[in-house]
């Protein structure tokens, strides 16, 4: 067992605070942009900058990996996170963007990072589970961004804040530097990185049904996700009249729903060995989360909000890890960081587009709520189409089933 949590627990620490240096920026939006001299609404910009990096740095993961190992390129991802953050404190438009560049880069290989490592250390009976665990590293993150970051900028201001949060990456690389030679020792130095590789990732991916297909869900359920992690903070705070620092908790509560339910929908997707059921049950509680968070009032009770918040955020951030346990039970022993990067592709892709348009509709002169309802209608149909799968699934599996057979 110790050789499954030693693995679980190095992937789950940086997954943590490559995702709180993601987060952060969000939060910060509010009083950041003010500062910056761009619209609130540019964070929708910001991100799905970060996420195009992050796309194409998921690509270059499969050799980066076998020629500098795991360990080494997560180490690699959380100096560039650093980066990031400080060319952001800068607070110019053009130092924006490097910031969101250089996140990005530091974002993207780290899922195929872990999910090459952990691919080798799970026991088959047990991988949603352990995947859905490390995957409670992205809203852990979320959720020390949206309880800190936010007291962070009362107590000092919001360069500090980001800066802050950059120290604590670097300080992450640094502590992972003695469990790098047993997590590396499958590295191949003489690994050749060339511009060739980079689409292997995706060729894979497209040429695999079962992987493309879950590749595709992916887009809307990475794009309604990141949608809610991105505008929760300014639409409660503009539209609900909440504070900073209230908005920021519900922003918690959010990604704390989410570290709960990716454990609980990785144990169920394990105990019944139905993760498109389990997939497709989550794409429709979270496509109704968001008509909820749609039909937000200010007469609403802090405690329904939080209600809804939590359901939201268990749905549309606790989907991953049995998406991704999913991906690496598909793919060919060895393979499974390769199809993570490809899959990948197509996850940040959907958050790629999902900001951009979330914030077209509402500086177009719509609205939040219209926006949120917008965002669900893709879940809901990806997730009844889950479930019809897993239903054929089933069926065909009694048919084939011997007569009198358990």
């Amino acid at each position: 067992m110790r050789s499954t949590l030693f693995p679980l627990g190095a992937t789950l620490a940086v997954q943590m605070l490559v995702s709180m240096a993601v987060v952060t920026v969000p939060v910060l939006a509010p009083v950041a942009a003010v500062d910056a001299g761009v619209p609130v609404a540019f964070v929708g910009v910001f991100i799905a900058l970060v996420y195009g990096a992050g796309m194409a740095s998921s690509l270059a993961s499969g050799d980066l990996v076998h020629k500098y190992g795991a360990i080494r390129l997560s180490q690699m991802c959380l100096v560039a996170s650093a980066l990031g953050l400080a060319c952001t404190a800068a607070g110019t438009p053009l130092l924006l963007v490097a910031g969101a560049l250089l996140l990005g880069i530091g974002y993207g290989p780290v899922t195929p990072a872990s999910s090459h490592i952990l691919s080798k250390t799970t026991p088959p009976h047990m991988m949603s589970l352990i995947f859905s665990l490390k995957q409670t590293g992205v809203p852990l993150g979320g959720a020390l961004a949206g309880a800190i970051v936010p007291t962070l900028v009362l107590i000092w201001n919001w360069r500090v804040a980001a800066l802050a949060v950059g120290i604590a990456c670097l300080a992450t690389a640094v502590l992972t530097q003695p469990i790098r030679r047993s997590l590396d020792a499958d590295r191949v130095g003489a690994t050749r990185i060339h511009f060739a590789g980079v689409f292997q990732p995706l060729r894979f991916t497209v040429a695999h049904a079962a992987i493309r297909r879950l590749a595709f869900c992916s887009f809307f359920f990475a794009s309604i996700q990141v949608c809610l992690v991105t505008f929760l903070v300014t639409y409660l705070t503009r539209d609900l009249g909440y504070s900073l620092l209230q908005a920021g908790l519900m922003l918690s509560v959010a990604q704390s729903g989410g570290v709960i339910a990716r454990v609980i929908w990785g144990a169920i997707a394990d105990r019944t060995g139905r993760p498109l059921l389990v997939l497709g049950l989550v794409a429709c509680l979270m496509a109704i989360s968001a008509v909820a968070t749609a039909l937000f009032t200010p007469s609403w009770p802090v405690v329904a909000i939080a209600i809804v918040c939590a359901v939201f955020g268990g749905t549309a951030i606790g989907w991953n890890g049995v998406y991704l346990a999913e991906i690496a039970r598909e793919a060919p022993q060895g393979k499974a960081g390769l199809a993570t990067g490809g899959a990948l592709f197509f996850t940040y892709f959907g958050v790629l587009v999902g900001p951009p348009v979330f914030a077209f509709v509402v500086e177009g002169g719509l609205s939040y709520p219209v926006a949120f309802l917008l965002v669900a209608v893709a879940p809901l149909a990806c997730g009844l189409w889950m479930l019809w799968q897993d239903a054929k699934q089933r069926s065909a599996a009694a048919f084939t089933q011997p007569r009198g057979a358990p």
